[in-house]
């Protein structure tokens, strides 16, 4: 079975077009960052200090050089990331982090703010090309072809679900469209991690089913 980011079209777990050495988002080739507040606080590795979002990070970041859902709430918010939309809910960040806490710190390292940020951008890029009239929003069916436009190959009712969780009043908002996108991609990696076959099939204890669902 070709999970999304396993094979399937697009690279970076179901994201958009021009992943991370592509083309099509801010950032590639190091290039096109807004531009980040001074960083400080804590000592950086070689070349931290000038990437483009080092700034950012450093801006929220404890002496530990590590940031919670909180933290990375108000670096998201600071750093602009979701462009015309309303900035991530707490809920969301919550998300972000538990997808990248492979560690289950509950916290996240500039290494993987660098990843989320890629990802961010692909979903946002995905999302405003759905959103073709700036409303903010997108429609029922236009979050179902973004689902199977990122490589998920679902049933109708389980796309049916989806659509009843992360919709309101008939609508998508970016914020819900990412707390849905950070789901499938951390809830697909977890399964495939235990489908040894890679065949879409796999034997899940209660208690690890509990973890990968509840800590996400």
């Amino acid at each position: 079975m070709a999970y999304p980011g396993y094979g399937a079209q697009f690279s970076q777990y179901g994201g958009a077009p021009g992943g991370p050495g592509g083309a099509g988002f801010p950032g590639a080739g190091g290039q096109g960052y807004p531009g980040a507040p001074g960083g400080g606080g804590y000592a950086a590795f070689a070349g931290q200090q000038q990437d483009p979002l080092y700034g950012y990070f450093a801006a929220v970041a404890g002496q530990d050089g590590h940031i919670d859902a909180e933290e990375l709430q108000r670096c998201l918010s600071q750093s602009g990331i979701s462009g015309n939309y309303k900035p991530f809910s707490m809920e969301t960040c919550r998300l972000m982090l538990s997808m990248l806490d492979r560690d289950m710190s509950g916290t996240m390292g500039f290494a993987e703010f660098k990843e989320l940020w890629t990802v961010l951008t692909n979903w946002r890029q995905n999302f405003a090309s759905f959103d073709r009239d700036r409303s903010g929003t997108v429609e029922p069916q236009e979050l179902q072809q973004a689902i199977t436009a990122m490589g998920y190959r679902l049933s109708p009712q389980c796309l049916n679900g989806i659509i009843k969780r992360y919709s309101t009043h008939g609508k998508i908002s970016f914020d819900d469209y990412v707390a849905c996108c950070v789901r499938l991609r951390a809830l697909t990696d977890a399964f495939r991690r235990r489908d040894a076959a890679q065949q879409g099939v796999a034997n899940i204890a209660y208690d690890d089913f509990i973890l990968c669902t509840m800590c996400i």
